[in-house]
């Protein structure tokens, strides 16, 4: 009979594994170790290669994570992940696989199932709090269960998974107080009660104002232009906020009499693309009080501009300092978290235990039905024959009555005095 020992996992995370180095260790389909085969394919091949009952695997930028589920406990798991390793990436150097291999981390049993659970509760990530990984770690299984790689025992990890995590986010604040520079600066931005109607004005299209933009979407902003040295990155970008947007080349800055009530400046650039004199003829004569987010290291607003226009600064360094406290209350939250895991953990170990017994027993029902047809097929076969058609029907029941009894009183002994009431 299985127990929590079959299960086992093997992950390589940000916490030991350089990010840069941690997608080499990604299953790719196209690559050398796996020649024009899909992942579906290629995570069947490992599983029948190392005769795993189940597997699971997930890879986001920061984890590469596989469960496991092996028909027998495995003793040395530290040199049966090592072999599981160098086998999945032999096409990567052997220095690569070698560090791998050192710093991949291997859990098994109750362990496993503990890790699995705080990945899932995100204390594992790379910022706590963030319920992004619920989200991947639930399509990664519901992709891969329509595969057939995952079965029971999965299933019924990541059933527990999903409502251990649930309850985390619900009865901590792990979650609560954003982290991330752009949406503690929309955070800020918006508690400043800014209409629809209000004018937007992005200078930059690049990553951080593309996150940016998808907090203007949701706030339903209208009118909005961007400016970027891609014209046509700038018109997409507008485009993608809002129909009336309009992208314009990052040069031309100057020249803009459309006005604006909001400017958010994000570049690369190395001086501040909004000096005194660009402000000004942005304001283009109106004398209204503006905000500005400057998201940009080094600033994109020069030190004039902030001290000496009527303006509402939001910048990086004060986000910065934010985002570090609210980091800090996170995890603050995250003994809570485990209180919570550790209790899960030892729920899911009685449940286990409960489904294997249901498993074993499983064949009882189709015996019992074996025993009952026998008898009255061919042991009892001749005082059957003789019974009237009322007295056969009385029997038929009778049968079926101590066949569901037969099959109900070995389940309900097994819980009882095997696994506990759950």
């Amino acid at each position: 009979m299985k127990t929590t020992q079959h299960y086992s996992i093997v992950t390589l995370t940000h916490r030991h594994t350089p990010l840069k180095e941690l997608g080499q260790f990604v299953l790719a389909p196209s690559s050398d170790n796996y020649p024009e085969s899909d992942l579906a394919e290629v995570l069947e091949r490992v599983r029948k290669g190392f005769a795993l009952e189940e597997m699971l695997y997930l890879a986001t930028c920061n984890r590469i994570l596989f469960v496991l589920v092996h028909a027998e406990p495995v003793e040395n798991l530290a040199a049966w992940s090592s072999d599981f390793l160098q086998r999945n990436y032999a096409h990567l150097s052997e220095e690569t696989i070698e560090k791998g291999c050192s710093t991949a981390e291997v859990f098994a049993g109750e362990a496993a199932v503990q890790h699995l659970f705080e990945v899932a509760s995100s204390i594992n990530s790379l910022v706590v709090g963030e319920r992004e990984i619920l989200r991947q770690l639930r399509t990664a299984y519901e992709e891969q269960s329509a595969w057939g790689t995952t079965g029971d025992a999965i299933r019924l990890l990541m059933r527990m998974t999903v409502e251990t995590a649930k309850k985390v986010y619900s009865n901590t604040a792990i979650g609560e107080k954003p982290v991330s520079i752009v949406s503690l600066a929309m955070q800020k931005l918006f508690s400043h009660h800014i209409g629809k109607d209000a004018r937007f004005l992005l200078v930059g299209a690049g990553q951080t104002n593309q996150l940016v933009a998808k907090f203007l979407i949701k706030q339903e902003v209208k009118n909005i232009a961007v400016f970027n040295r891609t014209p046509a990155k700038a018109e997409y970008l507008a485009q993608q906020v809002s129909p009336m947007g309009k992208g314009y080349a990052l040069d031309t800055i100057a020249d803009y009499k459309g006005g604006f009530d909001v400017l958010i400046a994000c570049t690369g650039a190395t001086e501040a693309i909004i000096s005194s004199e660009v402000y000004a003829s942005l304001l283009n004569g109106e004398a209204g009080r503006k905000i500005a987010v400057d998201l940009s290291i080094p600033h994109n607003i020069s030190p004039e501009v902030v001290a000496n226009q009527a303006l509402d600064y939001i910048e990086i360094e004060h986000l910065r300092l934010l985002a570090k406290e609210n980091l800090g209350f996170r995890e603050q939250e995250v003994h809570k978290a485990r209180e919570i895991i550790t209790e899960a953990v030892e729920q899911f170990a009685q449940i286990f235990r409960a489904r294997q017994v249901e498993v074993a027993l499983s064949e009882v029902p189709r015996q019992i039905k074996a025993v009952t047809e026998h008898a009255i097929n061919t042991l009892f076969s001749q005082e059957v024959a003789q019974l009237d058609s009322r007295s056969r029907a009385t029997l038929d029941k009778i049968v079926a009555y101590l066949e569901k009894r037969c099959i109900a009183i070995p389940l309900q002994v097994a819980r009882e005095n095997l696994v506990g009431k759950i």
